[in-house]
């Protein structure tokens, strides 16, 4: 996974998080639900870059034979 894409992500999750918070401080249940969203959008971003990380590893040890 490359850097900027696991930051980027990070970053969503985190921005989500806060979201979710202020949302659920404030009663907003449409906010906490955009966070919560946030949130899960960018962990499935990141299993995403986990599975090309892991296909990758698989291609390059058959090379390697």
């Amino acid at each position: 996974m490359g850097a900027k894409d696991k930051i980027s992500n990070k970053a969503e999750q985190l921005k989500g998080k806060v979201k979710q918070g202020v949302g659920d401080a404030t009663g907003d249940e449409e906010l906490s639900a955009e966070g919560e969203a946030d949130m899960a959008k960018g962990g499935l971003k990141q299993a995403g870059e986990r599975v090309k990380d892991a296909a990758k590893n698989v291609k390059d040890a058959f090379k390697k034979d």
